[in-house]
């Protein structure tokens, strides 16, 4: 058998950093930039690499994940593509949630066909990046890695956060440390001045490097690895390959953000409206794919909008968005004022008749109405904002809140298919 490159995106948690945006979905179905989904961005980065065998692993909340793969990745029968769903699920070998990363990949070695000669690409479904991932299988080969994991330079005083990998100036990797806070402890992992030579930086810089969670293995290593009860590939399965198998770093330079928590979900969106975004939906040689959804093109009648970006399907009348996502079949109303919003939008239109319908009983339309004031808010899918209706988080605590509505991160989220009645404050 020809040796492979089997992808797999691992979307299996329960995201709850991202609740309640993962309240009614799994987390890599959460939509992203008006019309794409989360799990977009690593299909696609597989596809514009040249890797089409593609498993998704998820155990929550996955009926829109199956409906937006099947409706959006399809193959012709001579390519041998596939970019498929893998469950957790009951087996003769046992019934069990998945436990963790590492056990996820354990649960379904079945379902590859894995072959010793192939590599397994490891990926994350909550991160926003643009990686040629030929580049990083060639850097394996050419170190005679058994295990690589990509790296991204991350300053000095933002470390904190992350998991950092000590470096040497051949790429071997000597130890990590998860989430340090001791300056002692982050001068230790320091790149060298020939690692930071090695992307461009300059040599006095003080940065280190953050492990991305993505990992090319050797399958063989892999299927060795996971002959044990290890269940997470960050805090057991790599650090006990240390010592024992070649583990090497391949450096990305580029943007990547980790947007697995509401804060940086929200920012990485609204970074999107910059004069020069840091990532770039247009780049015409490595599109992001999404589902086709034939939509009409948007009708905006004199509004005014600043640094926007503007889904299909959209209806946008005398409004003022300033700094703002709107998705795809978006309704917003006259007089209507929306900044710093990521508004999702919705599955479906709704007719005149339908409309009335529900005005007589006091529901308002899906969409945001008129004379509505909303800053600093996320308005998942299908919300319905009835007239009259001022949102803005700010003064406020951190909690749920009655009417579907939520403070995180100091940002005010209204959660999918909720309705704010017709002249709500908040």
């Amino acid at each position: 058998m020809r040796p492979r490159t089997i992808c797999i995106v691992l979307g299996g948690g329960r995201g709850t950093r991202l609740y309640p945006l993962t309240q009614p979905r799994c987390k890599p179905a959460v939509p992203l930039a008006g019309k794409y989904r989360l799990v977009d961005i690593p299909i696609s980065n597989c596809l514009n690499s040249g890797l089409n065998e593609i498993y998704v692993l998820t155990q929550f909340n996955t009926a829109s994940l199956h409906r937006h793969i099947q409706s959006t990745y399809s193959f012709d029968p001579f390519g041998g593509g596939v970019v498929d769903i893998l469950s957790a699920e009951q087996t003769e070998a046992g019934d069990n949630w998945y436990q963790g990363t590492a056990d996820a990949v354990r649960q379904n070695l079945i379902h590859f066909g894995v072959n010793s000669k192939d590599l397994i690409l490891i990926l994350s479904g909550d991160q926003l990046y643009r990686m040629d991932f030929r580049e990083l299988i060639t850097k394996h080969h050419e170190m005679s890695a058994d295990a690589t994991i990509a790296a991204t330079p991350i300053d000095e005083s933002e470390v904190s956060g992350f998991g950092l990998m000590q470096v040497e100036d051949n790429f071997s990797i000597q130890s990590f440390v998860e989430k340090p806070k001791k300056k002692e402890v982050i001068e230790e992992y320091l790149m060298s001045e020939k690692l930071l030579k090695s992307v461009g930086r300059p040599k006095k810089q003080k940065a280190c490097l953050a492990s991305m969670g993505i990992y090319l293995f050797n399958a063989d290593v892999l299927m060795d690895a996971l002959d044990s009860e290890d269940t997470d590939f960050g805090k057991e399965v790599i650090p006990g390959l240390l010592g024992k198998k070649s583990l090497k770093s391949y450096i990305f330079d580029g943007y990547w953000e980790d947007i697995g928590t509401v804060s940086a979900f929200f920012e990485a969106n609204l970074k999107l409206t910059d004069d020069q975004p840091p990532f770039d939906f247009f780049d015409p040689y490595d599109r992001i794919f999404t589902r086709p959804r034939y939509l009409s093109a948007s009708v905006i009648i004199n509004s005014r909008i600043d640094r926007a970006i503007v889904a299909d399907g959209c209806t946008i009348k005398n409004a003022k968005i300033e700094r703002s996502v709107i998705g795809v079949r978006s309704q917003i109303g006259k007089k209507t004022s929306l900044s710093n919003v990521v508004y999702m939008g919705s599955d479906v239109y709704e007719s005149d008749a339908d409309k009335k319908d529900l005005k007589k009983r006091g529901i308002p339309p899906l969409g945001v109405g008129s004379n509505c004031t909303i800053r600093n808010a996320i308005l998942d899918k299908n919300v319905r904002i009835g007239d009259n209706v001022t949102l803005d988080p700010e003064g406020k605590v951190d909690g749920t809140y009655p009417g579907g509505i939520t403070v995180r991160d100091g940002i005010l989220i209204v959660a999918k298919d909720q309705a704010v009645p017709e002249g709500t404050t908040f």
